[in-house]
């Protein structure tokens, strides 16, 4: 069984959107646009008993808010993860033969009405505690704090919470551990021990001073109780060795955030198995608000890794998506390959990020120093993962630039010996396109004055041939072509 659509209908800043995850699904946006609403809907659906004022869309409680989750590829297996015969049947006989079904709840009466085959079979007596056993379980992260916070390894803390229940799991199968709780009822409870005996002695000397306020024959008896699990959890703590050992805390934020992902991956699978094989809907939020109209919309493959990059920081650091990164001197080149990949290699080159440098060498060398160094903590500082990959694609340096040149090759030898350096055969992009969009110096310094070279980029782009561009942009194509076989997967 999947989830096949979710739709949302009033709630905050939701007027309506409709969505089809996939089973594993990212939800991008800019701050305040209304992501942690969406997530919050869904556990409005699993959980509302009544809805408050403001979470009405626009505060109107005339809106009538009203979630539908759509459910698909329902088999027989699915039914029988259900733990009693009971539910078994209800499940069954609401269904008959259909595959998909969906449950719609509004804040009408906060009940659910079930739909199959386009069939409103209402609410029939008995049949939530069914359903709740059937539909996937909700787990729901909502980190309404700082990154740091969150990944506190503390038992207040989502992370921590997660990593107990992890650790529970498994502790609590444990013979050593059954055979220890044995031994502390046998310790702290039996009249026959000694610590038992003391701890009487202790209570009977306390009542002896409290019956002379009370002398009502007040009783006091000291109890230990078994401690559980999640209590010794309180200040555990994580070490991680990456060549240095040293508590998880101490680690970068790049390390945290790949600790935590495995966290929640492990937690996932012990959740699964807690439930007997059955599904659960697992979301993690890092909450915004709006008091705008929010709308969702679907990007394809060839948009994510830009957007997903500039929403991290734009700093190759922060994403680990693309499979390799093609550095460029300026803008326009940016835009230019962009697009061009676009048009003609949205398959082949789908995952190669294009980096500009801002416009010199001056520039080119710390960005090149950008994906070499900041990637040091995830692969030792003398094998970044992206050293043997990244490809740099240069202008022909003229008279001036000669010395800068000529230091860039020395500090980066490697990328010289190992052709991962691309240089035109002119000084410029503007004179390096095909014959009829070559701009001679006087046409480029136009173009610059009037602020329109990054525009005629994106103009010739659109417009050349993919035989134009692999004929005449030569240089070009090969640092593609270039970068695609050093990728991670190349295609």
């Amino acid at each position: 069984m999947k989830i096949s659509k979710i739709v949302v209908e009033n709630y905050r800043s939701i007027k309506k959107v409709e969505v089809e995850p996939n089973k594993f699904s990212i939800f991008i946006g800019q701050n305040n646009h209304g992501k942690t609403n969406f997530f919050e809907a869904i556990e409005w659906f699993y959980n509302a008993k009544s809805s408050e004022d403001e979470e009405h869309c626009q505060k109107d409680t005339g809106n009538k808010i009203q979630v539908e989750i759509c459910f698909d590829d329902v088999s027989d297996s699915d039914i029988d993860k259900l733990t009693t015969d009971a539910n078994k049947t209800k499940i069954r006989n609401i269904l008959g033969d259909a595959t998909s079904f969906s449950v719609i709840k509004s804040s009408s009466d906060h009940k659910r009405t079930y739909i199959v085959n386009g069939e409103d079979k209402g609410n029939p007596q008995g049949l939530d505690t069914a359903i709740n056993e059937f539909l996937p379980k909700l787990e729901y992260v909502n980190t309404k704090i700082r990154l740091d916070d969150v990944s506190k390894y503390k038992d207040k803390n989502p992370i921590g919470t997660m990593l107990s229940g992890v650790l529970t799991a498994i502790i609590e199968t444990s013979q050593d551990y059954i055979d220890f709780k044995e031994t502390f009822i046998k310790l702290f409870d039996n009249a026959d021990s000694e610590v038992r005996k003391e701890l009487d002695k202790l209570g009977a000397q306390v009542e002896i001073y409290l019956q002379k306020q009370f002398p009502d024959g007040t009783k006091v008896k000291f109890g230990v109780n078994p401690p559980h699990f999640t209590d010794l959890l309180k200040s555990f703590d994580t070490s991680v060795d990456d060549g240095i050992e040293t508590s998880a805390k101490a680690k970068g934020d790049g390390m945290q955030r790949a600790i935590m992902l495995s966290i929640i991956q492990a937690f996932a699978d012990y959740r699964k198995k807690q439930i007997g094989g059955g599904t659960f809907l697992f979301m993690i939020d890092e909450a915004e608000k709006t008091d705008g109209i929010t709308s969702i919309d679907e990007v394809n493959d060839l948009e994510k890794i830009n957007i997903i990059f500039e929403l991290l920081g734009g700093s190759p650091a922060d994403l680990l998506l693309p499979r390799n990164f093609l550095i460029v001197e300026g803008r326009c080149e940016f835009e230019f390959i962009k697009i061009i990949i676009r048009r003609f290699y949205s398959d082949k080159f789908n995952g190669i990020k294009i980096l500009f440098a801002g416009g010199d060498l001056d520039e080119q060398e710390p960005t090149l120093l950008a994906v070499h160094k900041l990637f040091v903590p995830l692969a030792g500082s003398d094998n970044p993962i992206y050293k043997d990959k990244a490809v740099v694609l240069i202008d022909k340096p003229n008279t001036t630039q000669q010395n800068k040149y000529n230091s860039f090759k020395q500090g980066y030898p490697y990328l010289f010996d190992n052709n991962q350096v691309f240089e035109l055969t002119t000084e410029s992009l503007e004179e390096y396109y095909p014959p009829q969009y070559v701009k001679t110096s006087a046409e480029i310094a136009q173009l610059v004055t009037d602020g329109k070279k990054v525009e005629y980029a994106k103009n010739v782009a659109e417009q050349i041939t993919q035989e134009q561009f692999e004929n005449y942009m030569v240089v070009i194509f090969q640092a593609l072509t270039k970068c695609n076989e050093c990728a991670f997967n190349p295609k």
